[in-house]
């Protein structure tokens, strides 16, 4: 009898414990995809099959790969104009080379706001499947304690009654915690499978608000492009088709060096410094790098999309909890910065809920600070490195400061060097060189994989060419200040 009891007790704590585990393992989840997951439909998708939400996004796949190839046709017509002589109707033919491309860019964006659209429609079905699962899964374990539970209180003469022998009732409590093991076993999966959807689900929600920004920026671009058309039209009727009268009034409107070198340059961060000591900074990253000064001041520069919901927030309210505040406070603590919140504002989340916490200039998030600035786990903890901070290895602070502009600039030299040289950068450059130049296309492809990692392929040209664009604008005035 009092071995009889001593197994009982045994079952019960454990299969209580197992129960206890797993019910606090869903409970903080539950509440949270409640509050956060439950009002994202795609209105000409909601009331689809899954198999007809999945043709509708390989449909819009497919409209989106042949608006890109347009595009690229169009990028080569642009190339092919600046290539030429500048003369006025050039600068014309270019105008209306780039406004075709700005439309095609923006029934892009348009395309690529309806498969988000459904895409995350799809996630959030799914999401809500695995809760389903859940649920069932938790009746099954209440079920599971409560027949423990009803066995631990029998009493001898009715456990005598009910099974012909005793080990009878004690292999139907091993079967009920072998069926209890393998409740445990599924729910781990099904719970791993919820949080990679929810974490799916908040990098569409991030690409989505990317794509919107997008959109406005190219609907402005498009109306600057009709004013200037229209300025150099009206310019091409004065002169009567009089070059040399043209190319006077260029020259004359030349800037000066001086004039370049006093400009305000305009950093993400919130930061402003004069050009000249800009371009100063992105030249010693670039000797270090070889990454040219004039890309890594359009990466730089506030007019990119990473300008948006700079260095507004707390880290409390912004950071991935346990990606990034860890190392976070590392750095802070490393540089003598705990507690000042003037200066360590970072990114907030955007407005689908997806984490910010960018810092400084750069936009780098604490993690990947650490892989530059010298950051790394001892014993599960967060600690400084010297010799590992290679962004003070170029600019002499150590440790490198991610708010402090010579620190940023070299940083983000280091990872476009980084980018440049990936596969996936090498090999679309290889495959495309016969349309652009092969460091148009690498450098096209590392600001499109800064500002959106995985997600590059989508932004090499939204984003990426926005930078390149830049990088050319801004190398005509570090060429005359070479010059001068």
């Amino acid at each position: 009898m009092q071995r009889q009891n001593s197994y009982k007790k045994i079952l019960k704590g454990i299969l209580i414990s197992l129960g206890f585990l797993i019910f606090a393992t869903l409970l903080i989840p539950a509440s949270k995809i409640n509050a956060q997951e439950t009002t994202t439909s795609t209105p000409s998708s909601e009331n689809l099959s899954p198999e007809a939400v999945e043709e509708h996004r390989k449909n819009l796949e497919n409209k989106l790969e042949k608006l890109e190839e347009q595009m690229a046709e169009q990028e080569k017509k642009i190339d092919e104009y600046q290539s030429q002589e500048r003369t006025l109707k050039n600068e014309i033919y270019g105008i209306n080379a780039r406004t075709r491309q700005l439309n095609l860019k923006i029934e892009a964006v348009n395309v690529s706001l309806q498969k988000l659209n459904n895409d995350i429609y799809e996630t959030q079905r799914q999401i809500n499947q695995t809760q389903n699962k859940i649920e069932t899964h938790k009746e099954a374990l209440a079920s599971a304690l409560q027949n423990v539970y009803e066995s631990d209180n029998q009493t001898l003469i009715v456990i005598l009654l009910q099974n012909q022998k005793i080990s009878d009732f004690f292999n139907n409590i091993n079967e009920i915690l072998l069926v209890q093991n393998n409740i445990q076993s599924s729910l781990k999966d099904i719970i791993n499978l919820r949080q990679n959807l929810i974490n799916q689900k908040q990098e569409l929600a991030l690409e989505k608000d990317d794509v919107e920004n997008l959109r406005e920026i190219r609907e402005n671009q498009k109306q600057q492009l009709q004013y200037t058309k229209s300025r150099k039209s009206n310019l091409l009727e004065q002169t009567q088709n009089q070059e040399s009268k043209y190319q006077e009034m260029l020259a004359e409107t030349k800037k000066t060096a001086a004039e370049i070198r006093s400009r305000i340059f305009h950093l993400i961060g919130g930061g402003e410094l004069t050009f000249e000591k800009a371009y100063d900074l992105a030249k010693l990253a670039e000797g270090a790098t070889g990454v040219r000064a004039a890309l890594t001041l359009a990466i730089l520069s506030r007019e990119s999309l990473l300008g948006k919901n700079v260095g507004q927030c707390s880290y409390q309210n912004a950071m991935h909890p346990e990606r990034d505040i860890p190392v976070f406070k590392t750095i802070l603590r490393t540089l003598g910065l705990q507690g000042n919140s003037t200066v360590t504002k970072v990114s907030c989340p955007n407005a689908h809920g997806a984490y910010g916490g960018a810092m400084g200039p750069a936009q780098f998030i604490p993690s990947t600070w650490a892989i530059y600035g010298g950051y790394e786990k001892e014993s599960g903890n967060w600690v400084y490195n010297k010799n590992g901070d290679e962004i003070g290895s170029i600019t002499g602070n150590k440790p490198s400061n991610p708010w402090r502009n010579e620190d940023a600039f070299a940083a983000t030299s280091i990872y476009i060097k980084e980018l440049i040289q990936t596969s996936g950068c090498q090999d679309y450059a290889n495959e495309y060189d016969h349309i652009l130049p092969h460091q148009k296309l690498l450098e096209r492809c590392a600001a499109a994989k800064y500002y959106a990692g995985s997600r590059w392929w989508t932004y090499r040209f939204w984003y990426g060419d926005a930078v390149v664009n830049k990088a050319q604008e801004l190398q005509k005035d570090i060429d005359i200040l070479q010059e001068s």
